[in-house]
């Protein structure tokens, strides 16, 4: 039987070049050309971490006795593996660009079974938000070191700011989100199952309350703002970012 390839796919490299090309507009233009290339990169980028995190699952998985996930295409990065398109890409996009909140977006099905240990268990969910924090901690050490161009550094602190935002969010012990898929398997048959079938209307309440609850909101950019103020990260920068990429408020 042919082995799937797990070569990085076509669509993964068209958004990292989308990313690429509006980092290289906001770099070098002003005006709204500027402010094109801050939404460009800031939503390519999006993009391309919304495979990273699900990959990082996948790998993690893989490497800890799930080797399904290669025949699923989810080692490959193709965002269109990690569920359906509306979920995974279309939808966390839009609320991004709406409102500035990283939602979740794919999903990789792991076989659980195969797993090693319920160590490897926690580790294959606390993979997605560690590598939100890893590409925050990355862009943010980026501006810090490089004189960069006025726009450039605004997008990629926004962006560096949105990776961290998802990791905040997503750490959080709330069934749905991978920070209870870590405490998930060291807890008894009967709550595992009642959690899950609750998951995903835990995970709507949480981002009715952040939209509608304005305390909620600002309890979640206040805890994204210390942790990166933590990494380095210049808060000003990212307020720009934030405004030109939101730039239709």
């Amino acid at each position: 039987m042919r082995v799937p390839s797990s070569a990085p796919s076509p669509l993964f490299l068209l958004l990292l070049a989308l990313a690429v090309a509006g980092g290289a507009l906001a770099a070098l233009t002003t005006g709204a050309a500027r402010t094109t290339g801050i939404v460009l990169l800031v939503l390519g980028g999006w993009a391309v971490a919304l495979c990273l995190h699900e990959f990082s699952h996948a790998l993690t998985a893989y490497r800890g006795g799930d080797e399904s996930v290669r025949a699923k295409g989810y080692l490959t990065l193709d965002i269109r593996r990690y569920t359906d398109p509306v979920m995974s890409l279309l939808l966390p996009l839009v609320l991004l660009a709406l409102g500035g909140i990283p939602l979740p977006g794919g999903a990789v099905w792991i076989n659980r079974e195969a797993l090693r240990s319920r160590a490897v268990a926690s580790a294959v969910a606390l993979a997605g938000p560690l590598t939100n924090l890893a590409l925050g901690a990355a862009l943010t050490a980026v501006v810090a070191t490089i004189p960069l161009p006025e726009g450039l550094a605004a997008g990629l602190s926004w962006l560096a700011l949105v990776q961290v935002l998802a990791f905040v969010l997503n750490i959080l012990p709330v069934p749905g989100l991978d920070g209870f898929g870590v405490i998930e398997p060291y807890l008894p048959a009967p709550a595992r199952q009642l959690t899950n079938a609750v998951g995903l209307y835990a995970t709507l309440a949480l981002f009715i309350l952040i939209i509608s609850v304005s305390a909620v909101s600002k309890a979640l950019f206040g805890a994204g703002f210390t942790v990166f103020a933590a990494l380095g990260g210049d808060p000003f920068a990212a307020a720009d970012g934030f405004r030109e990429f939101l730039f239709w408020r």
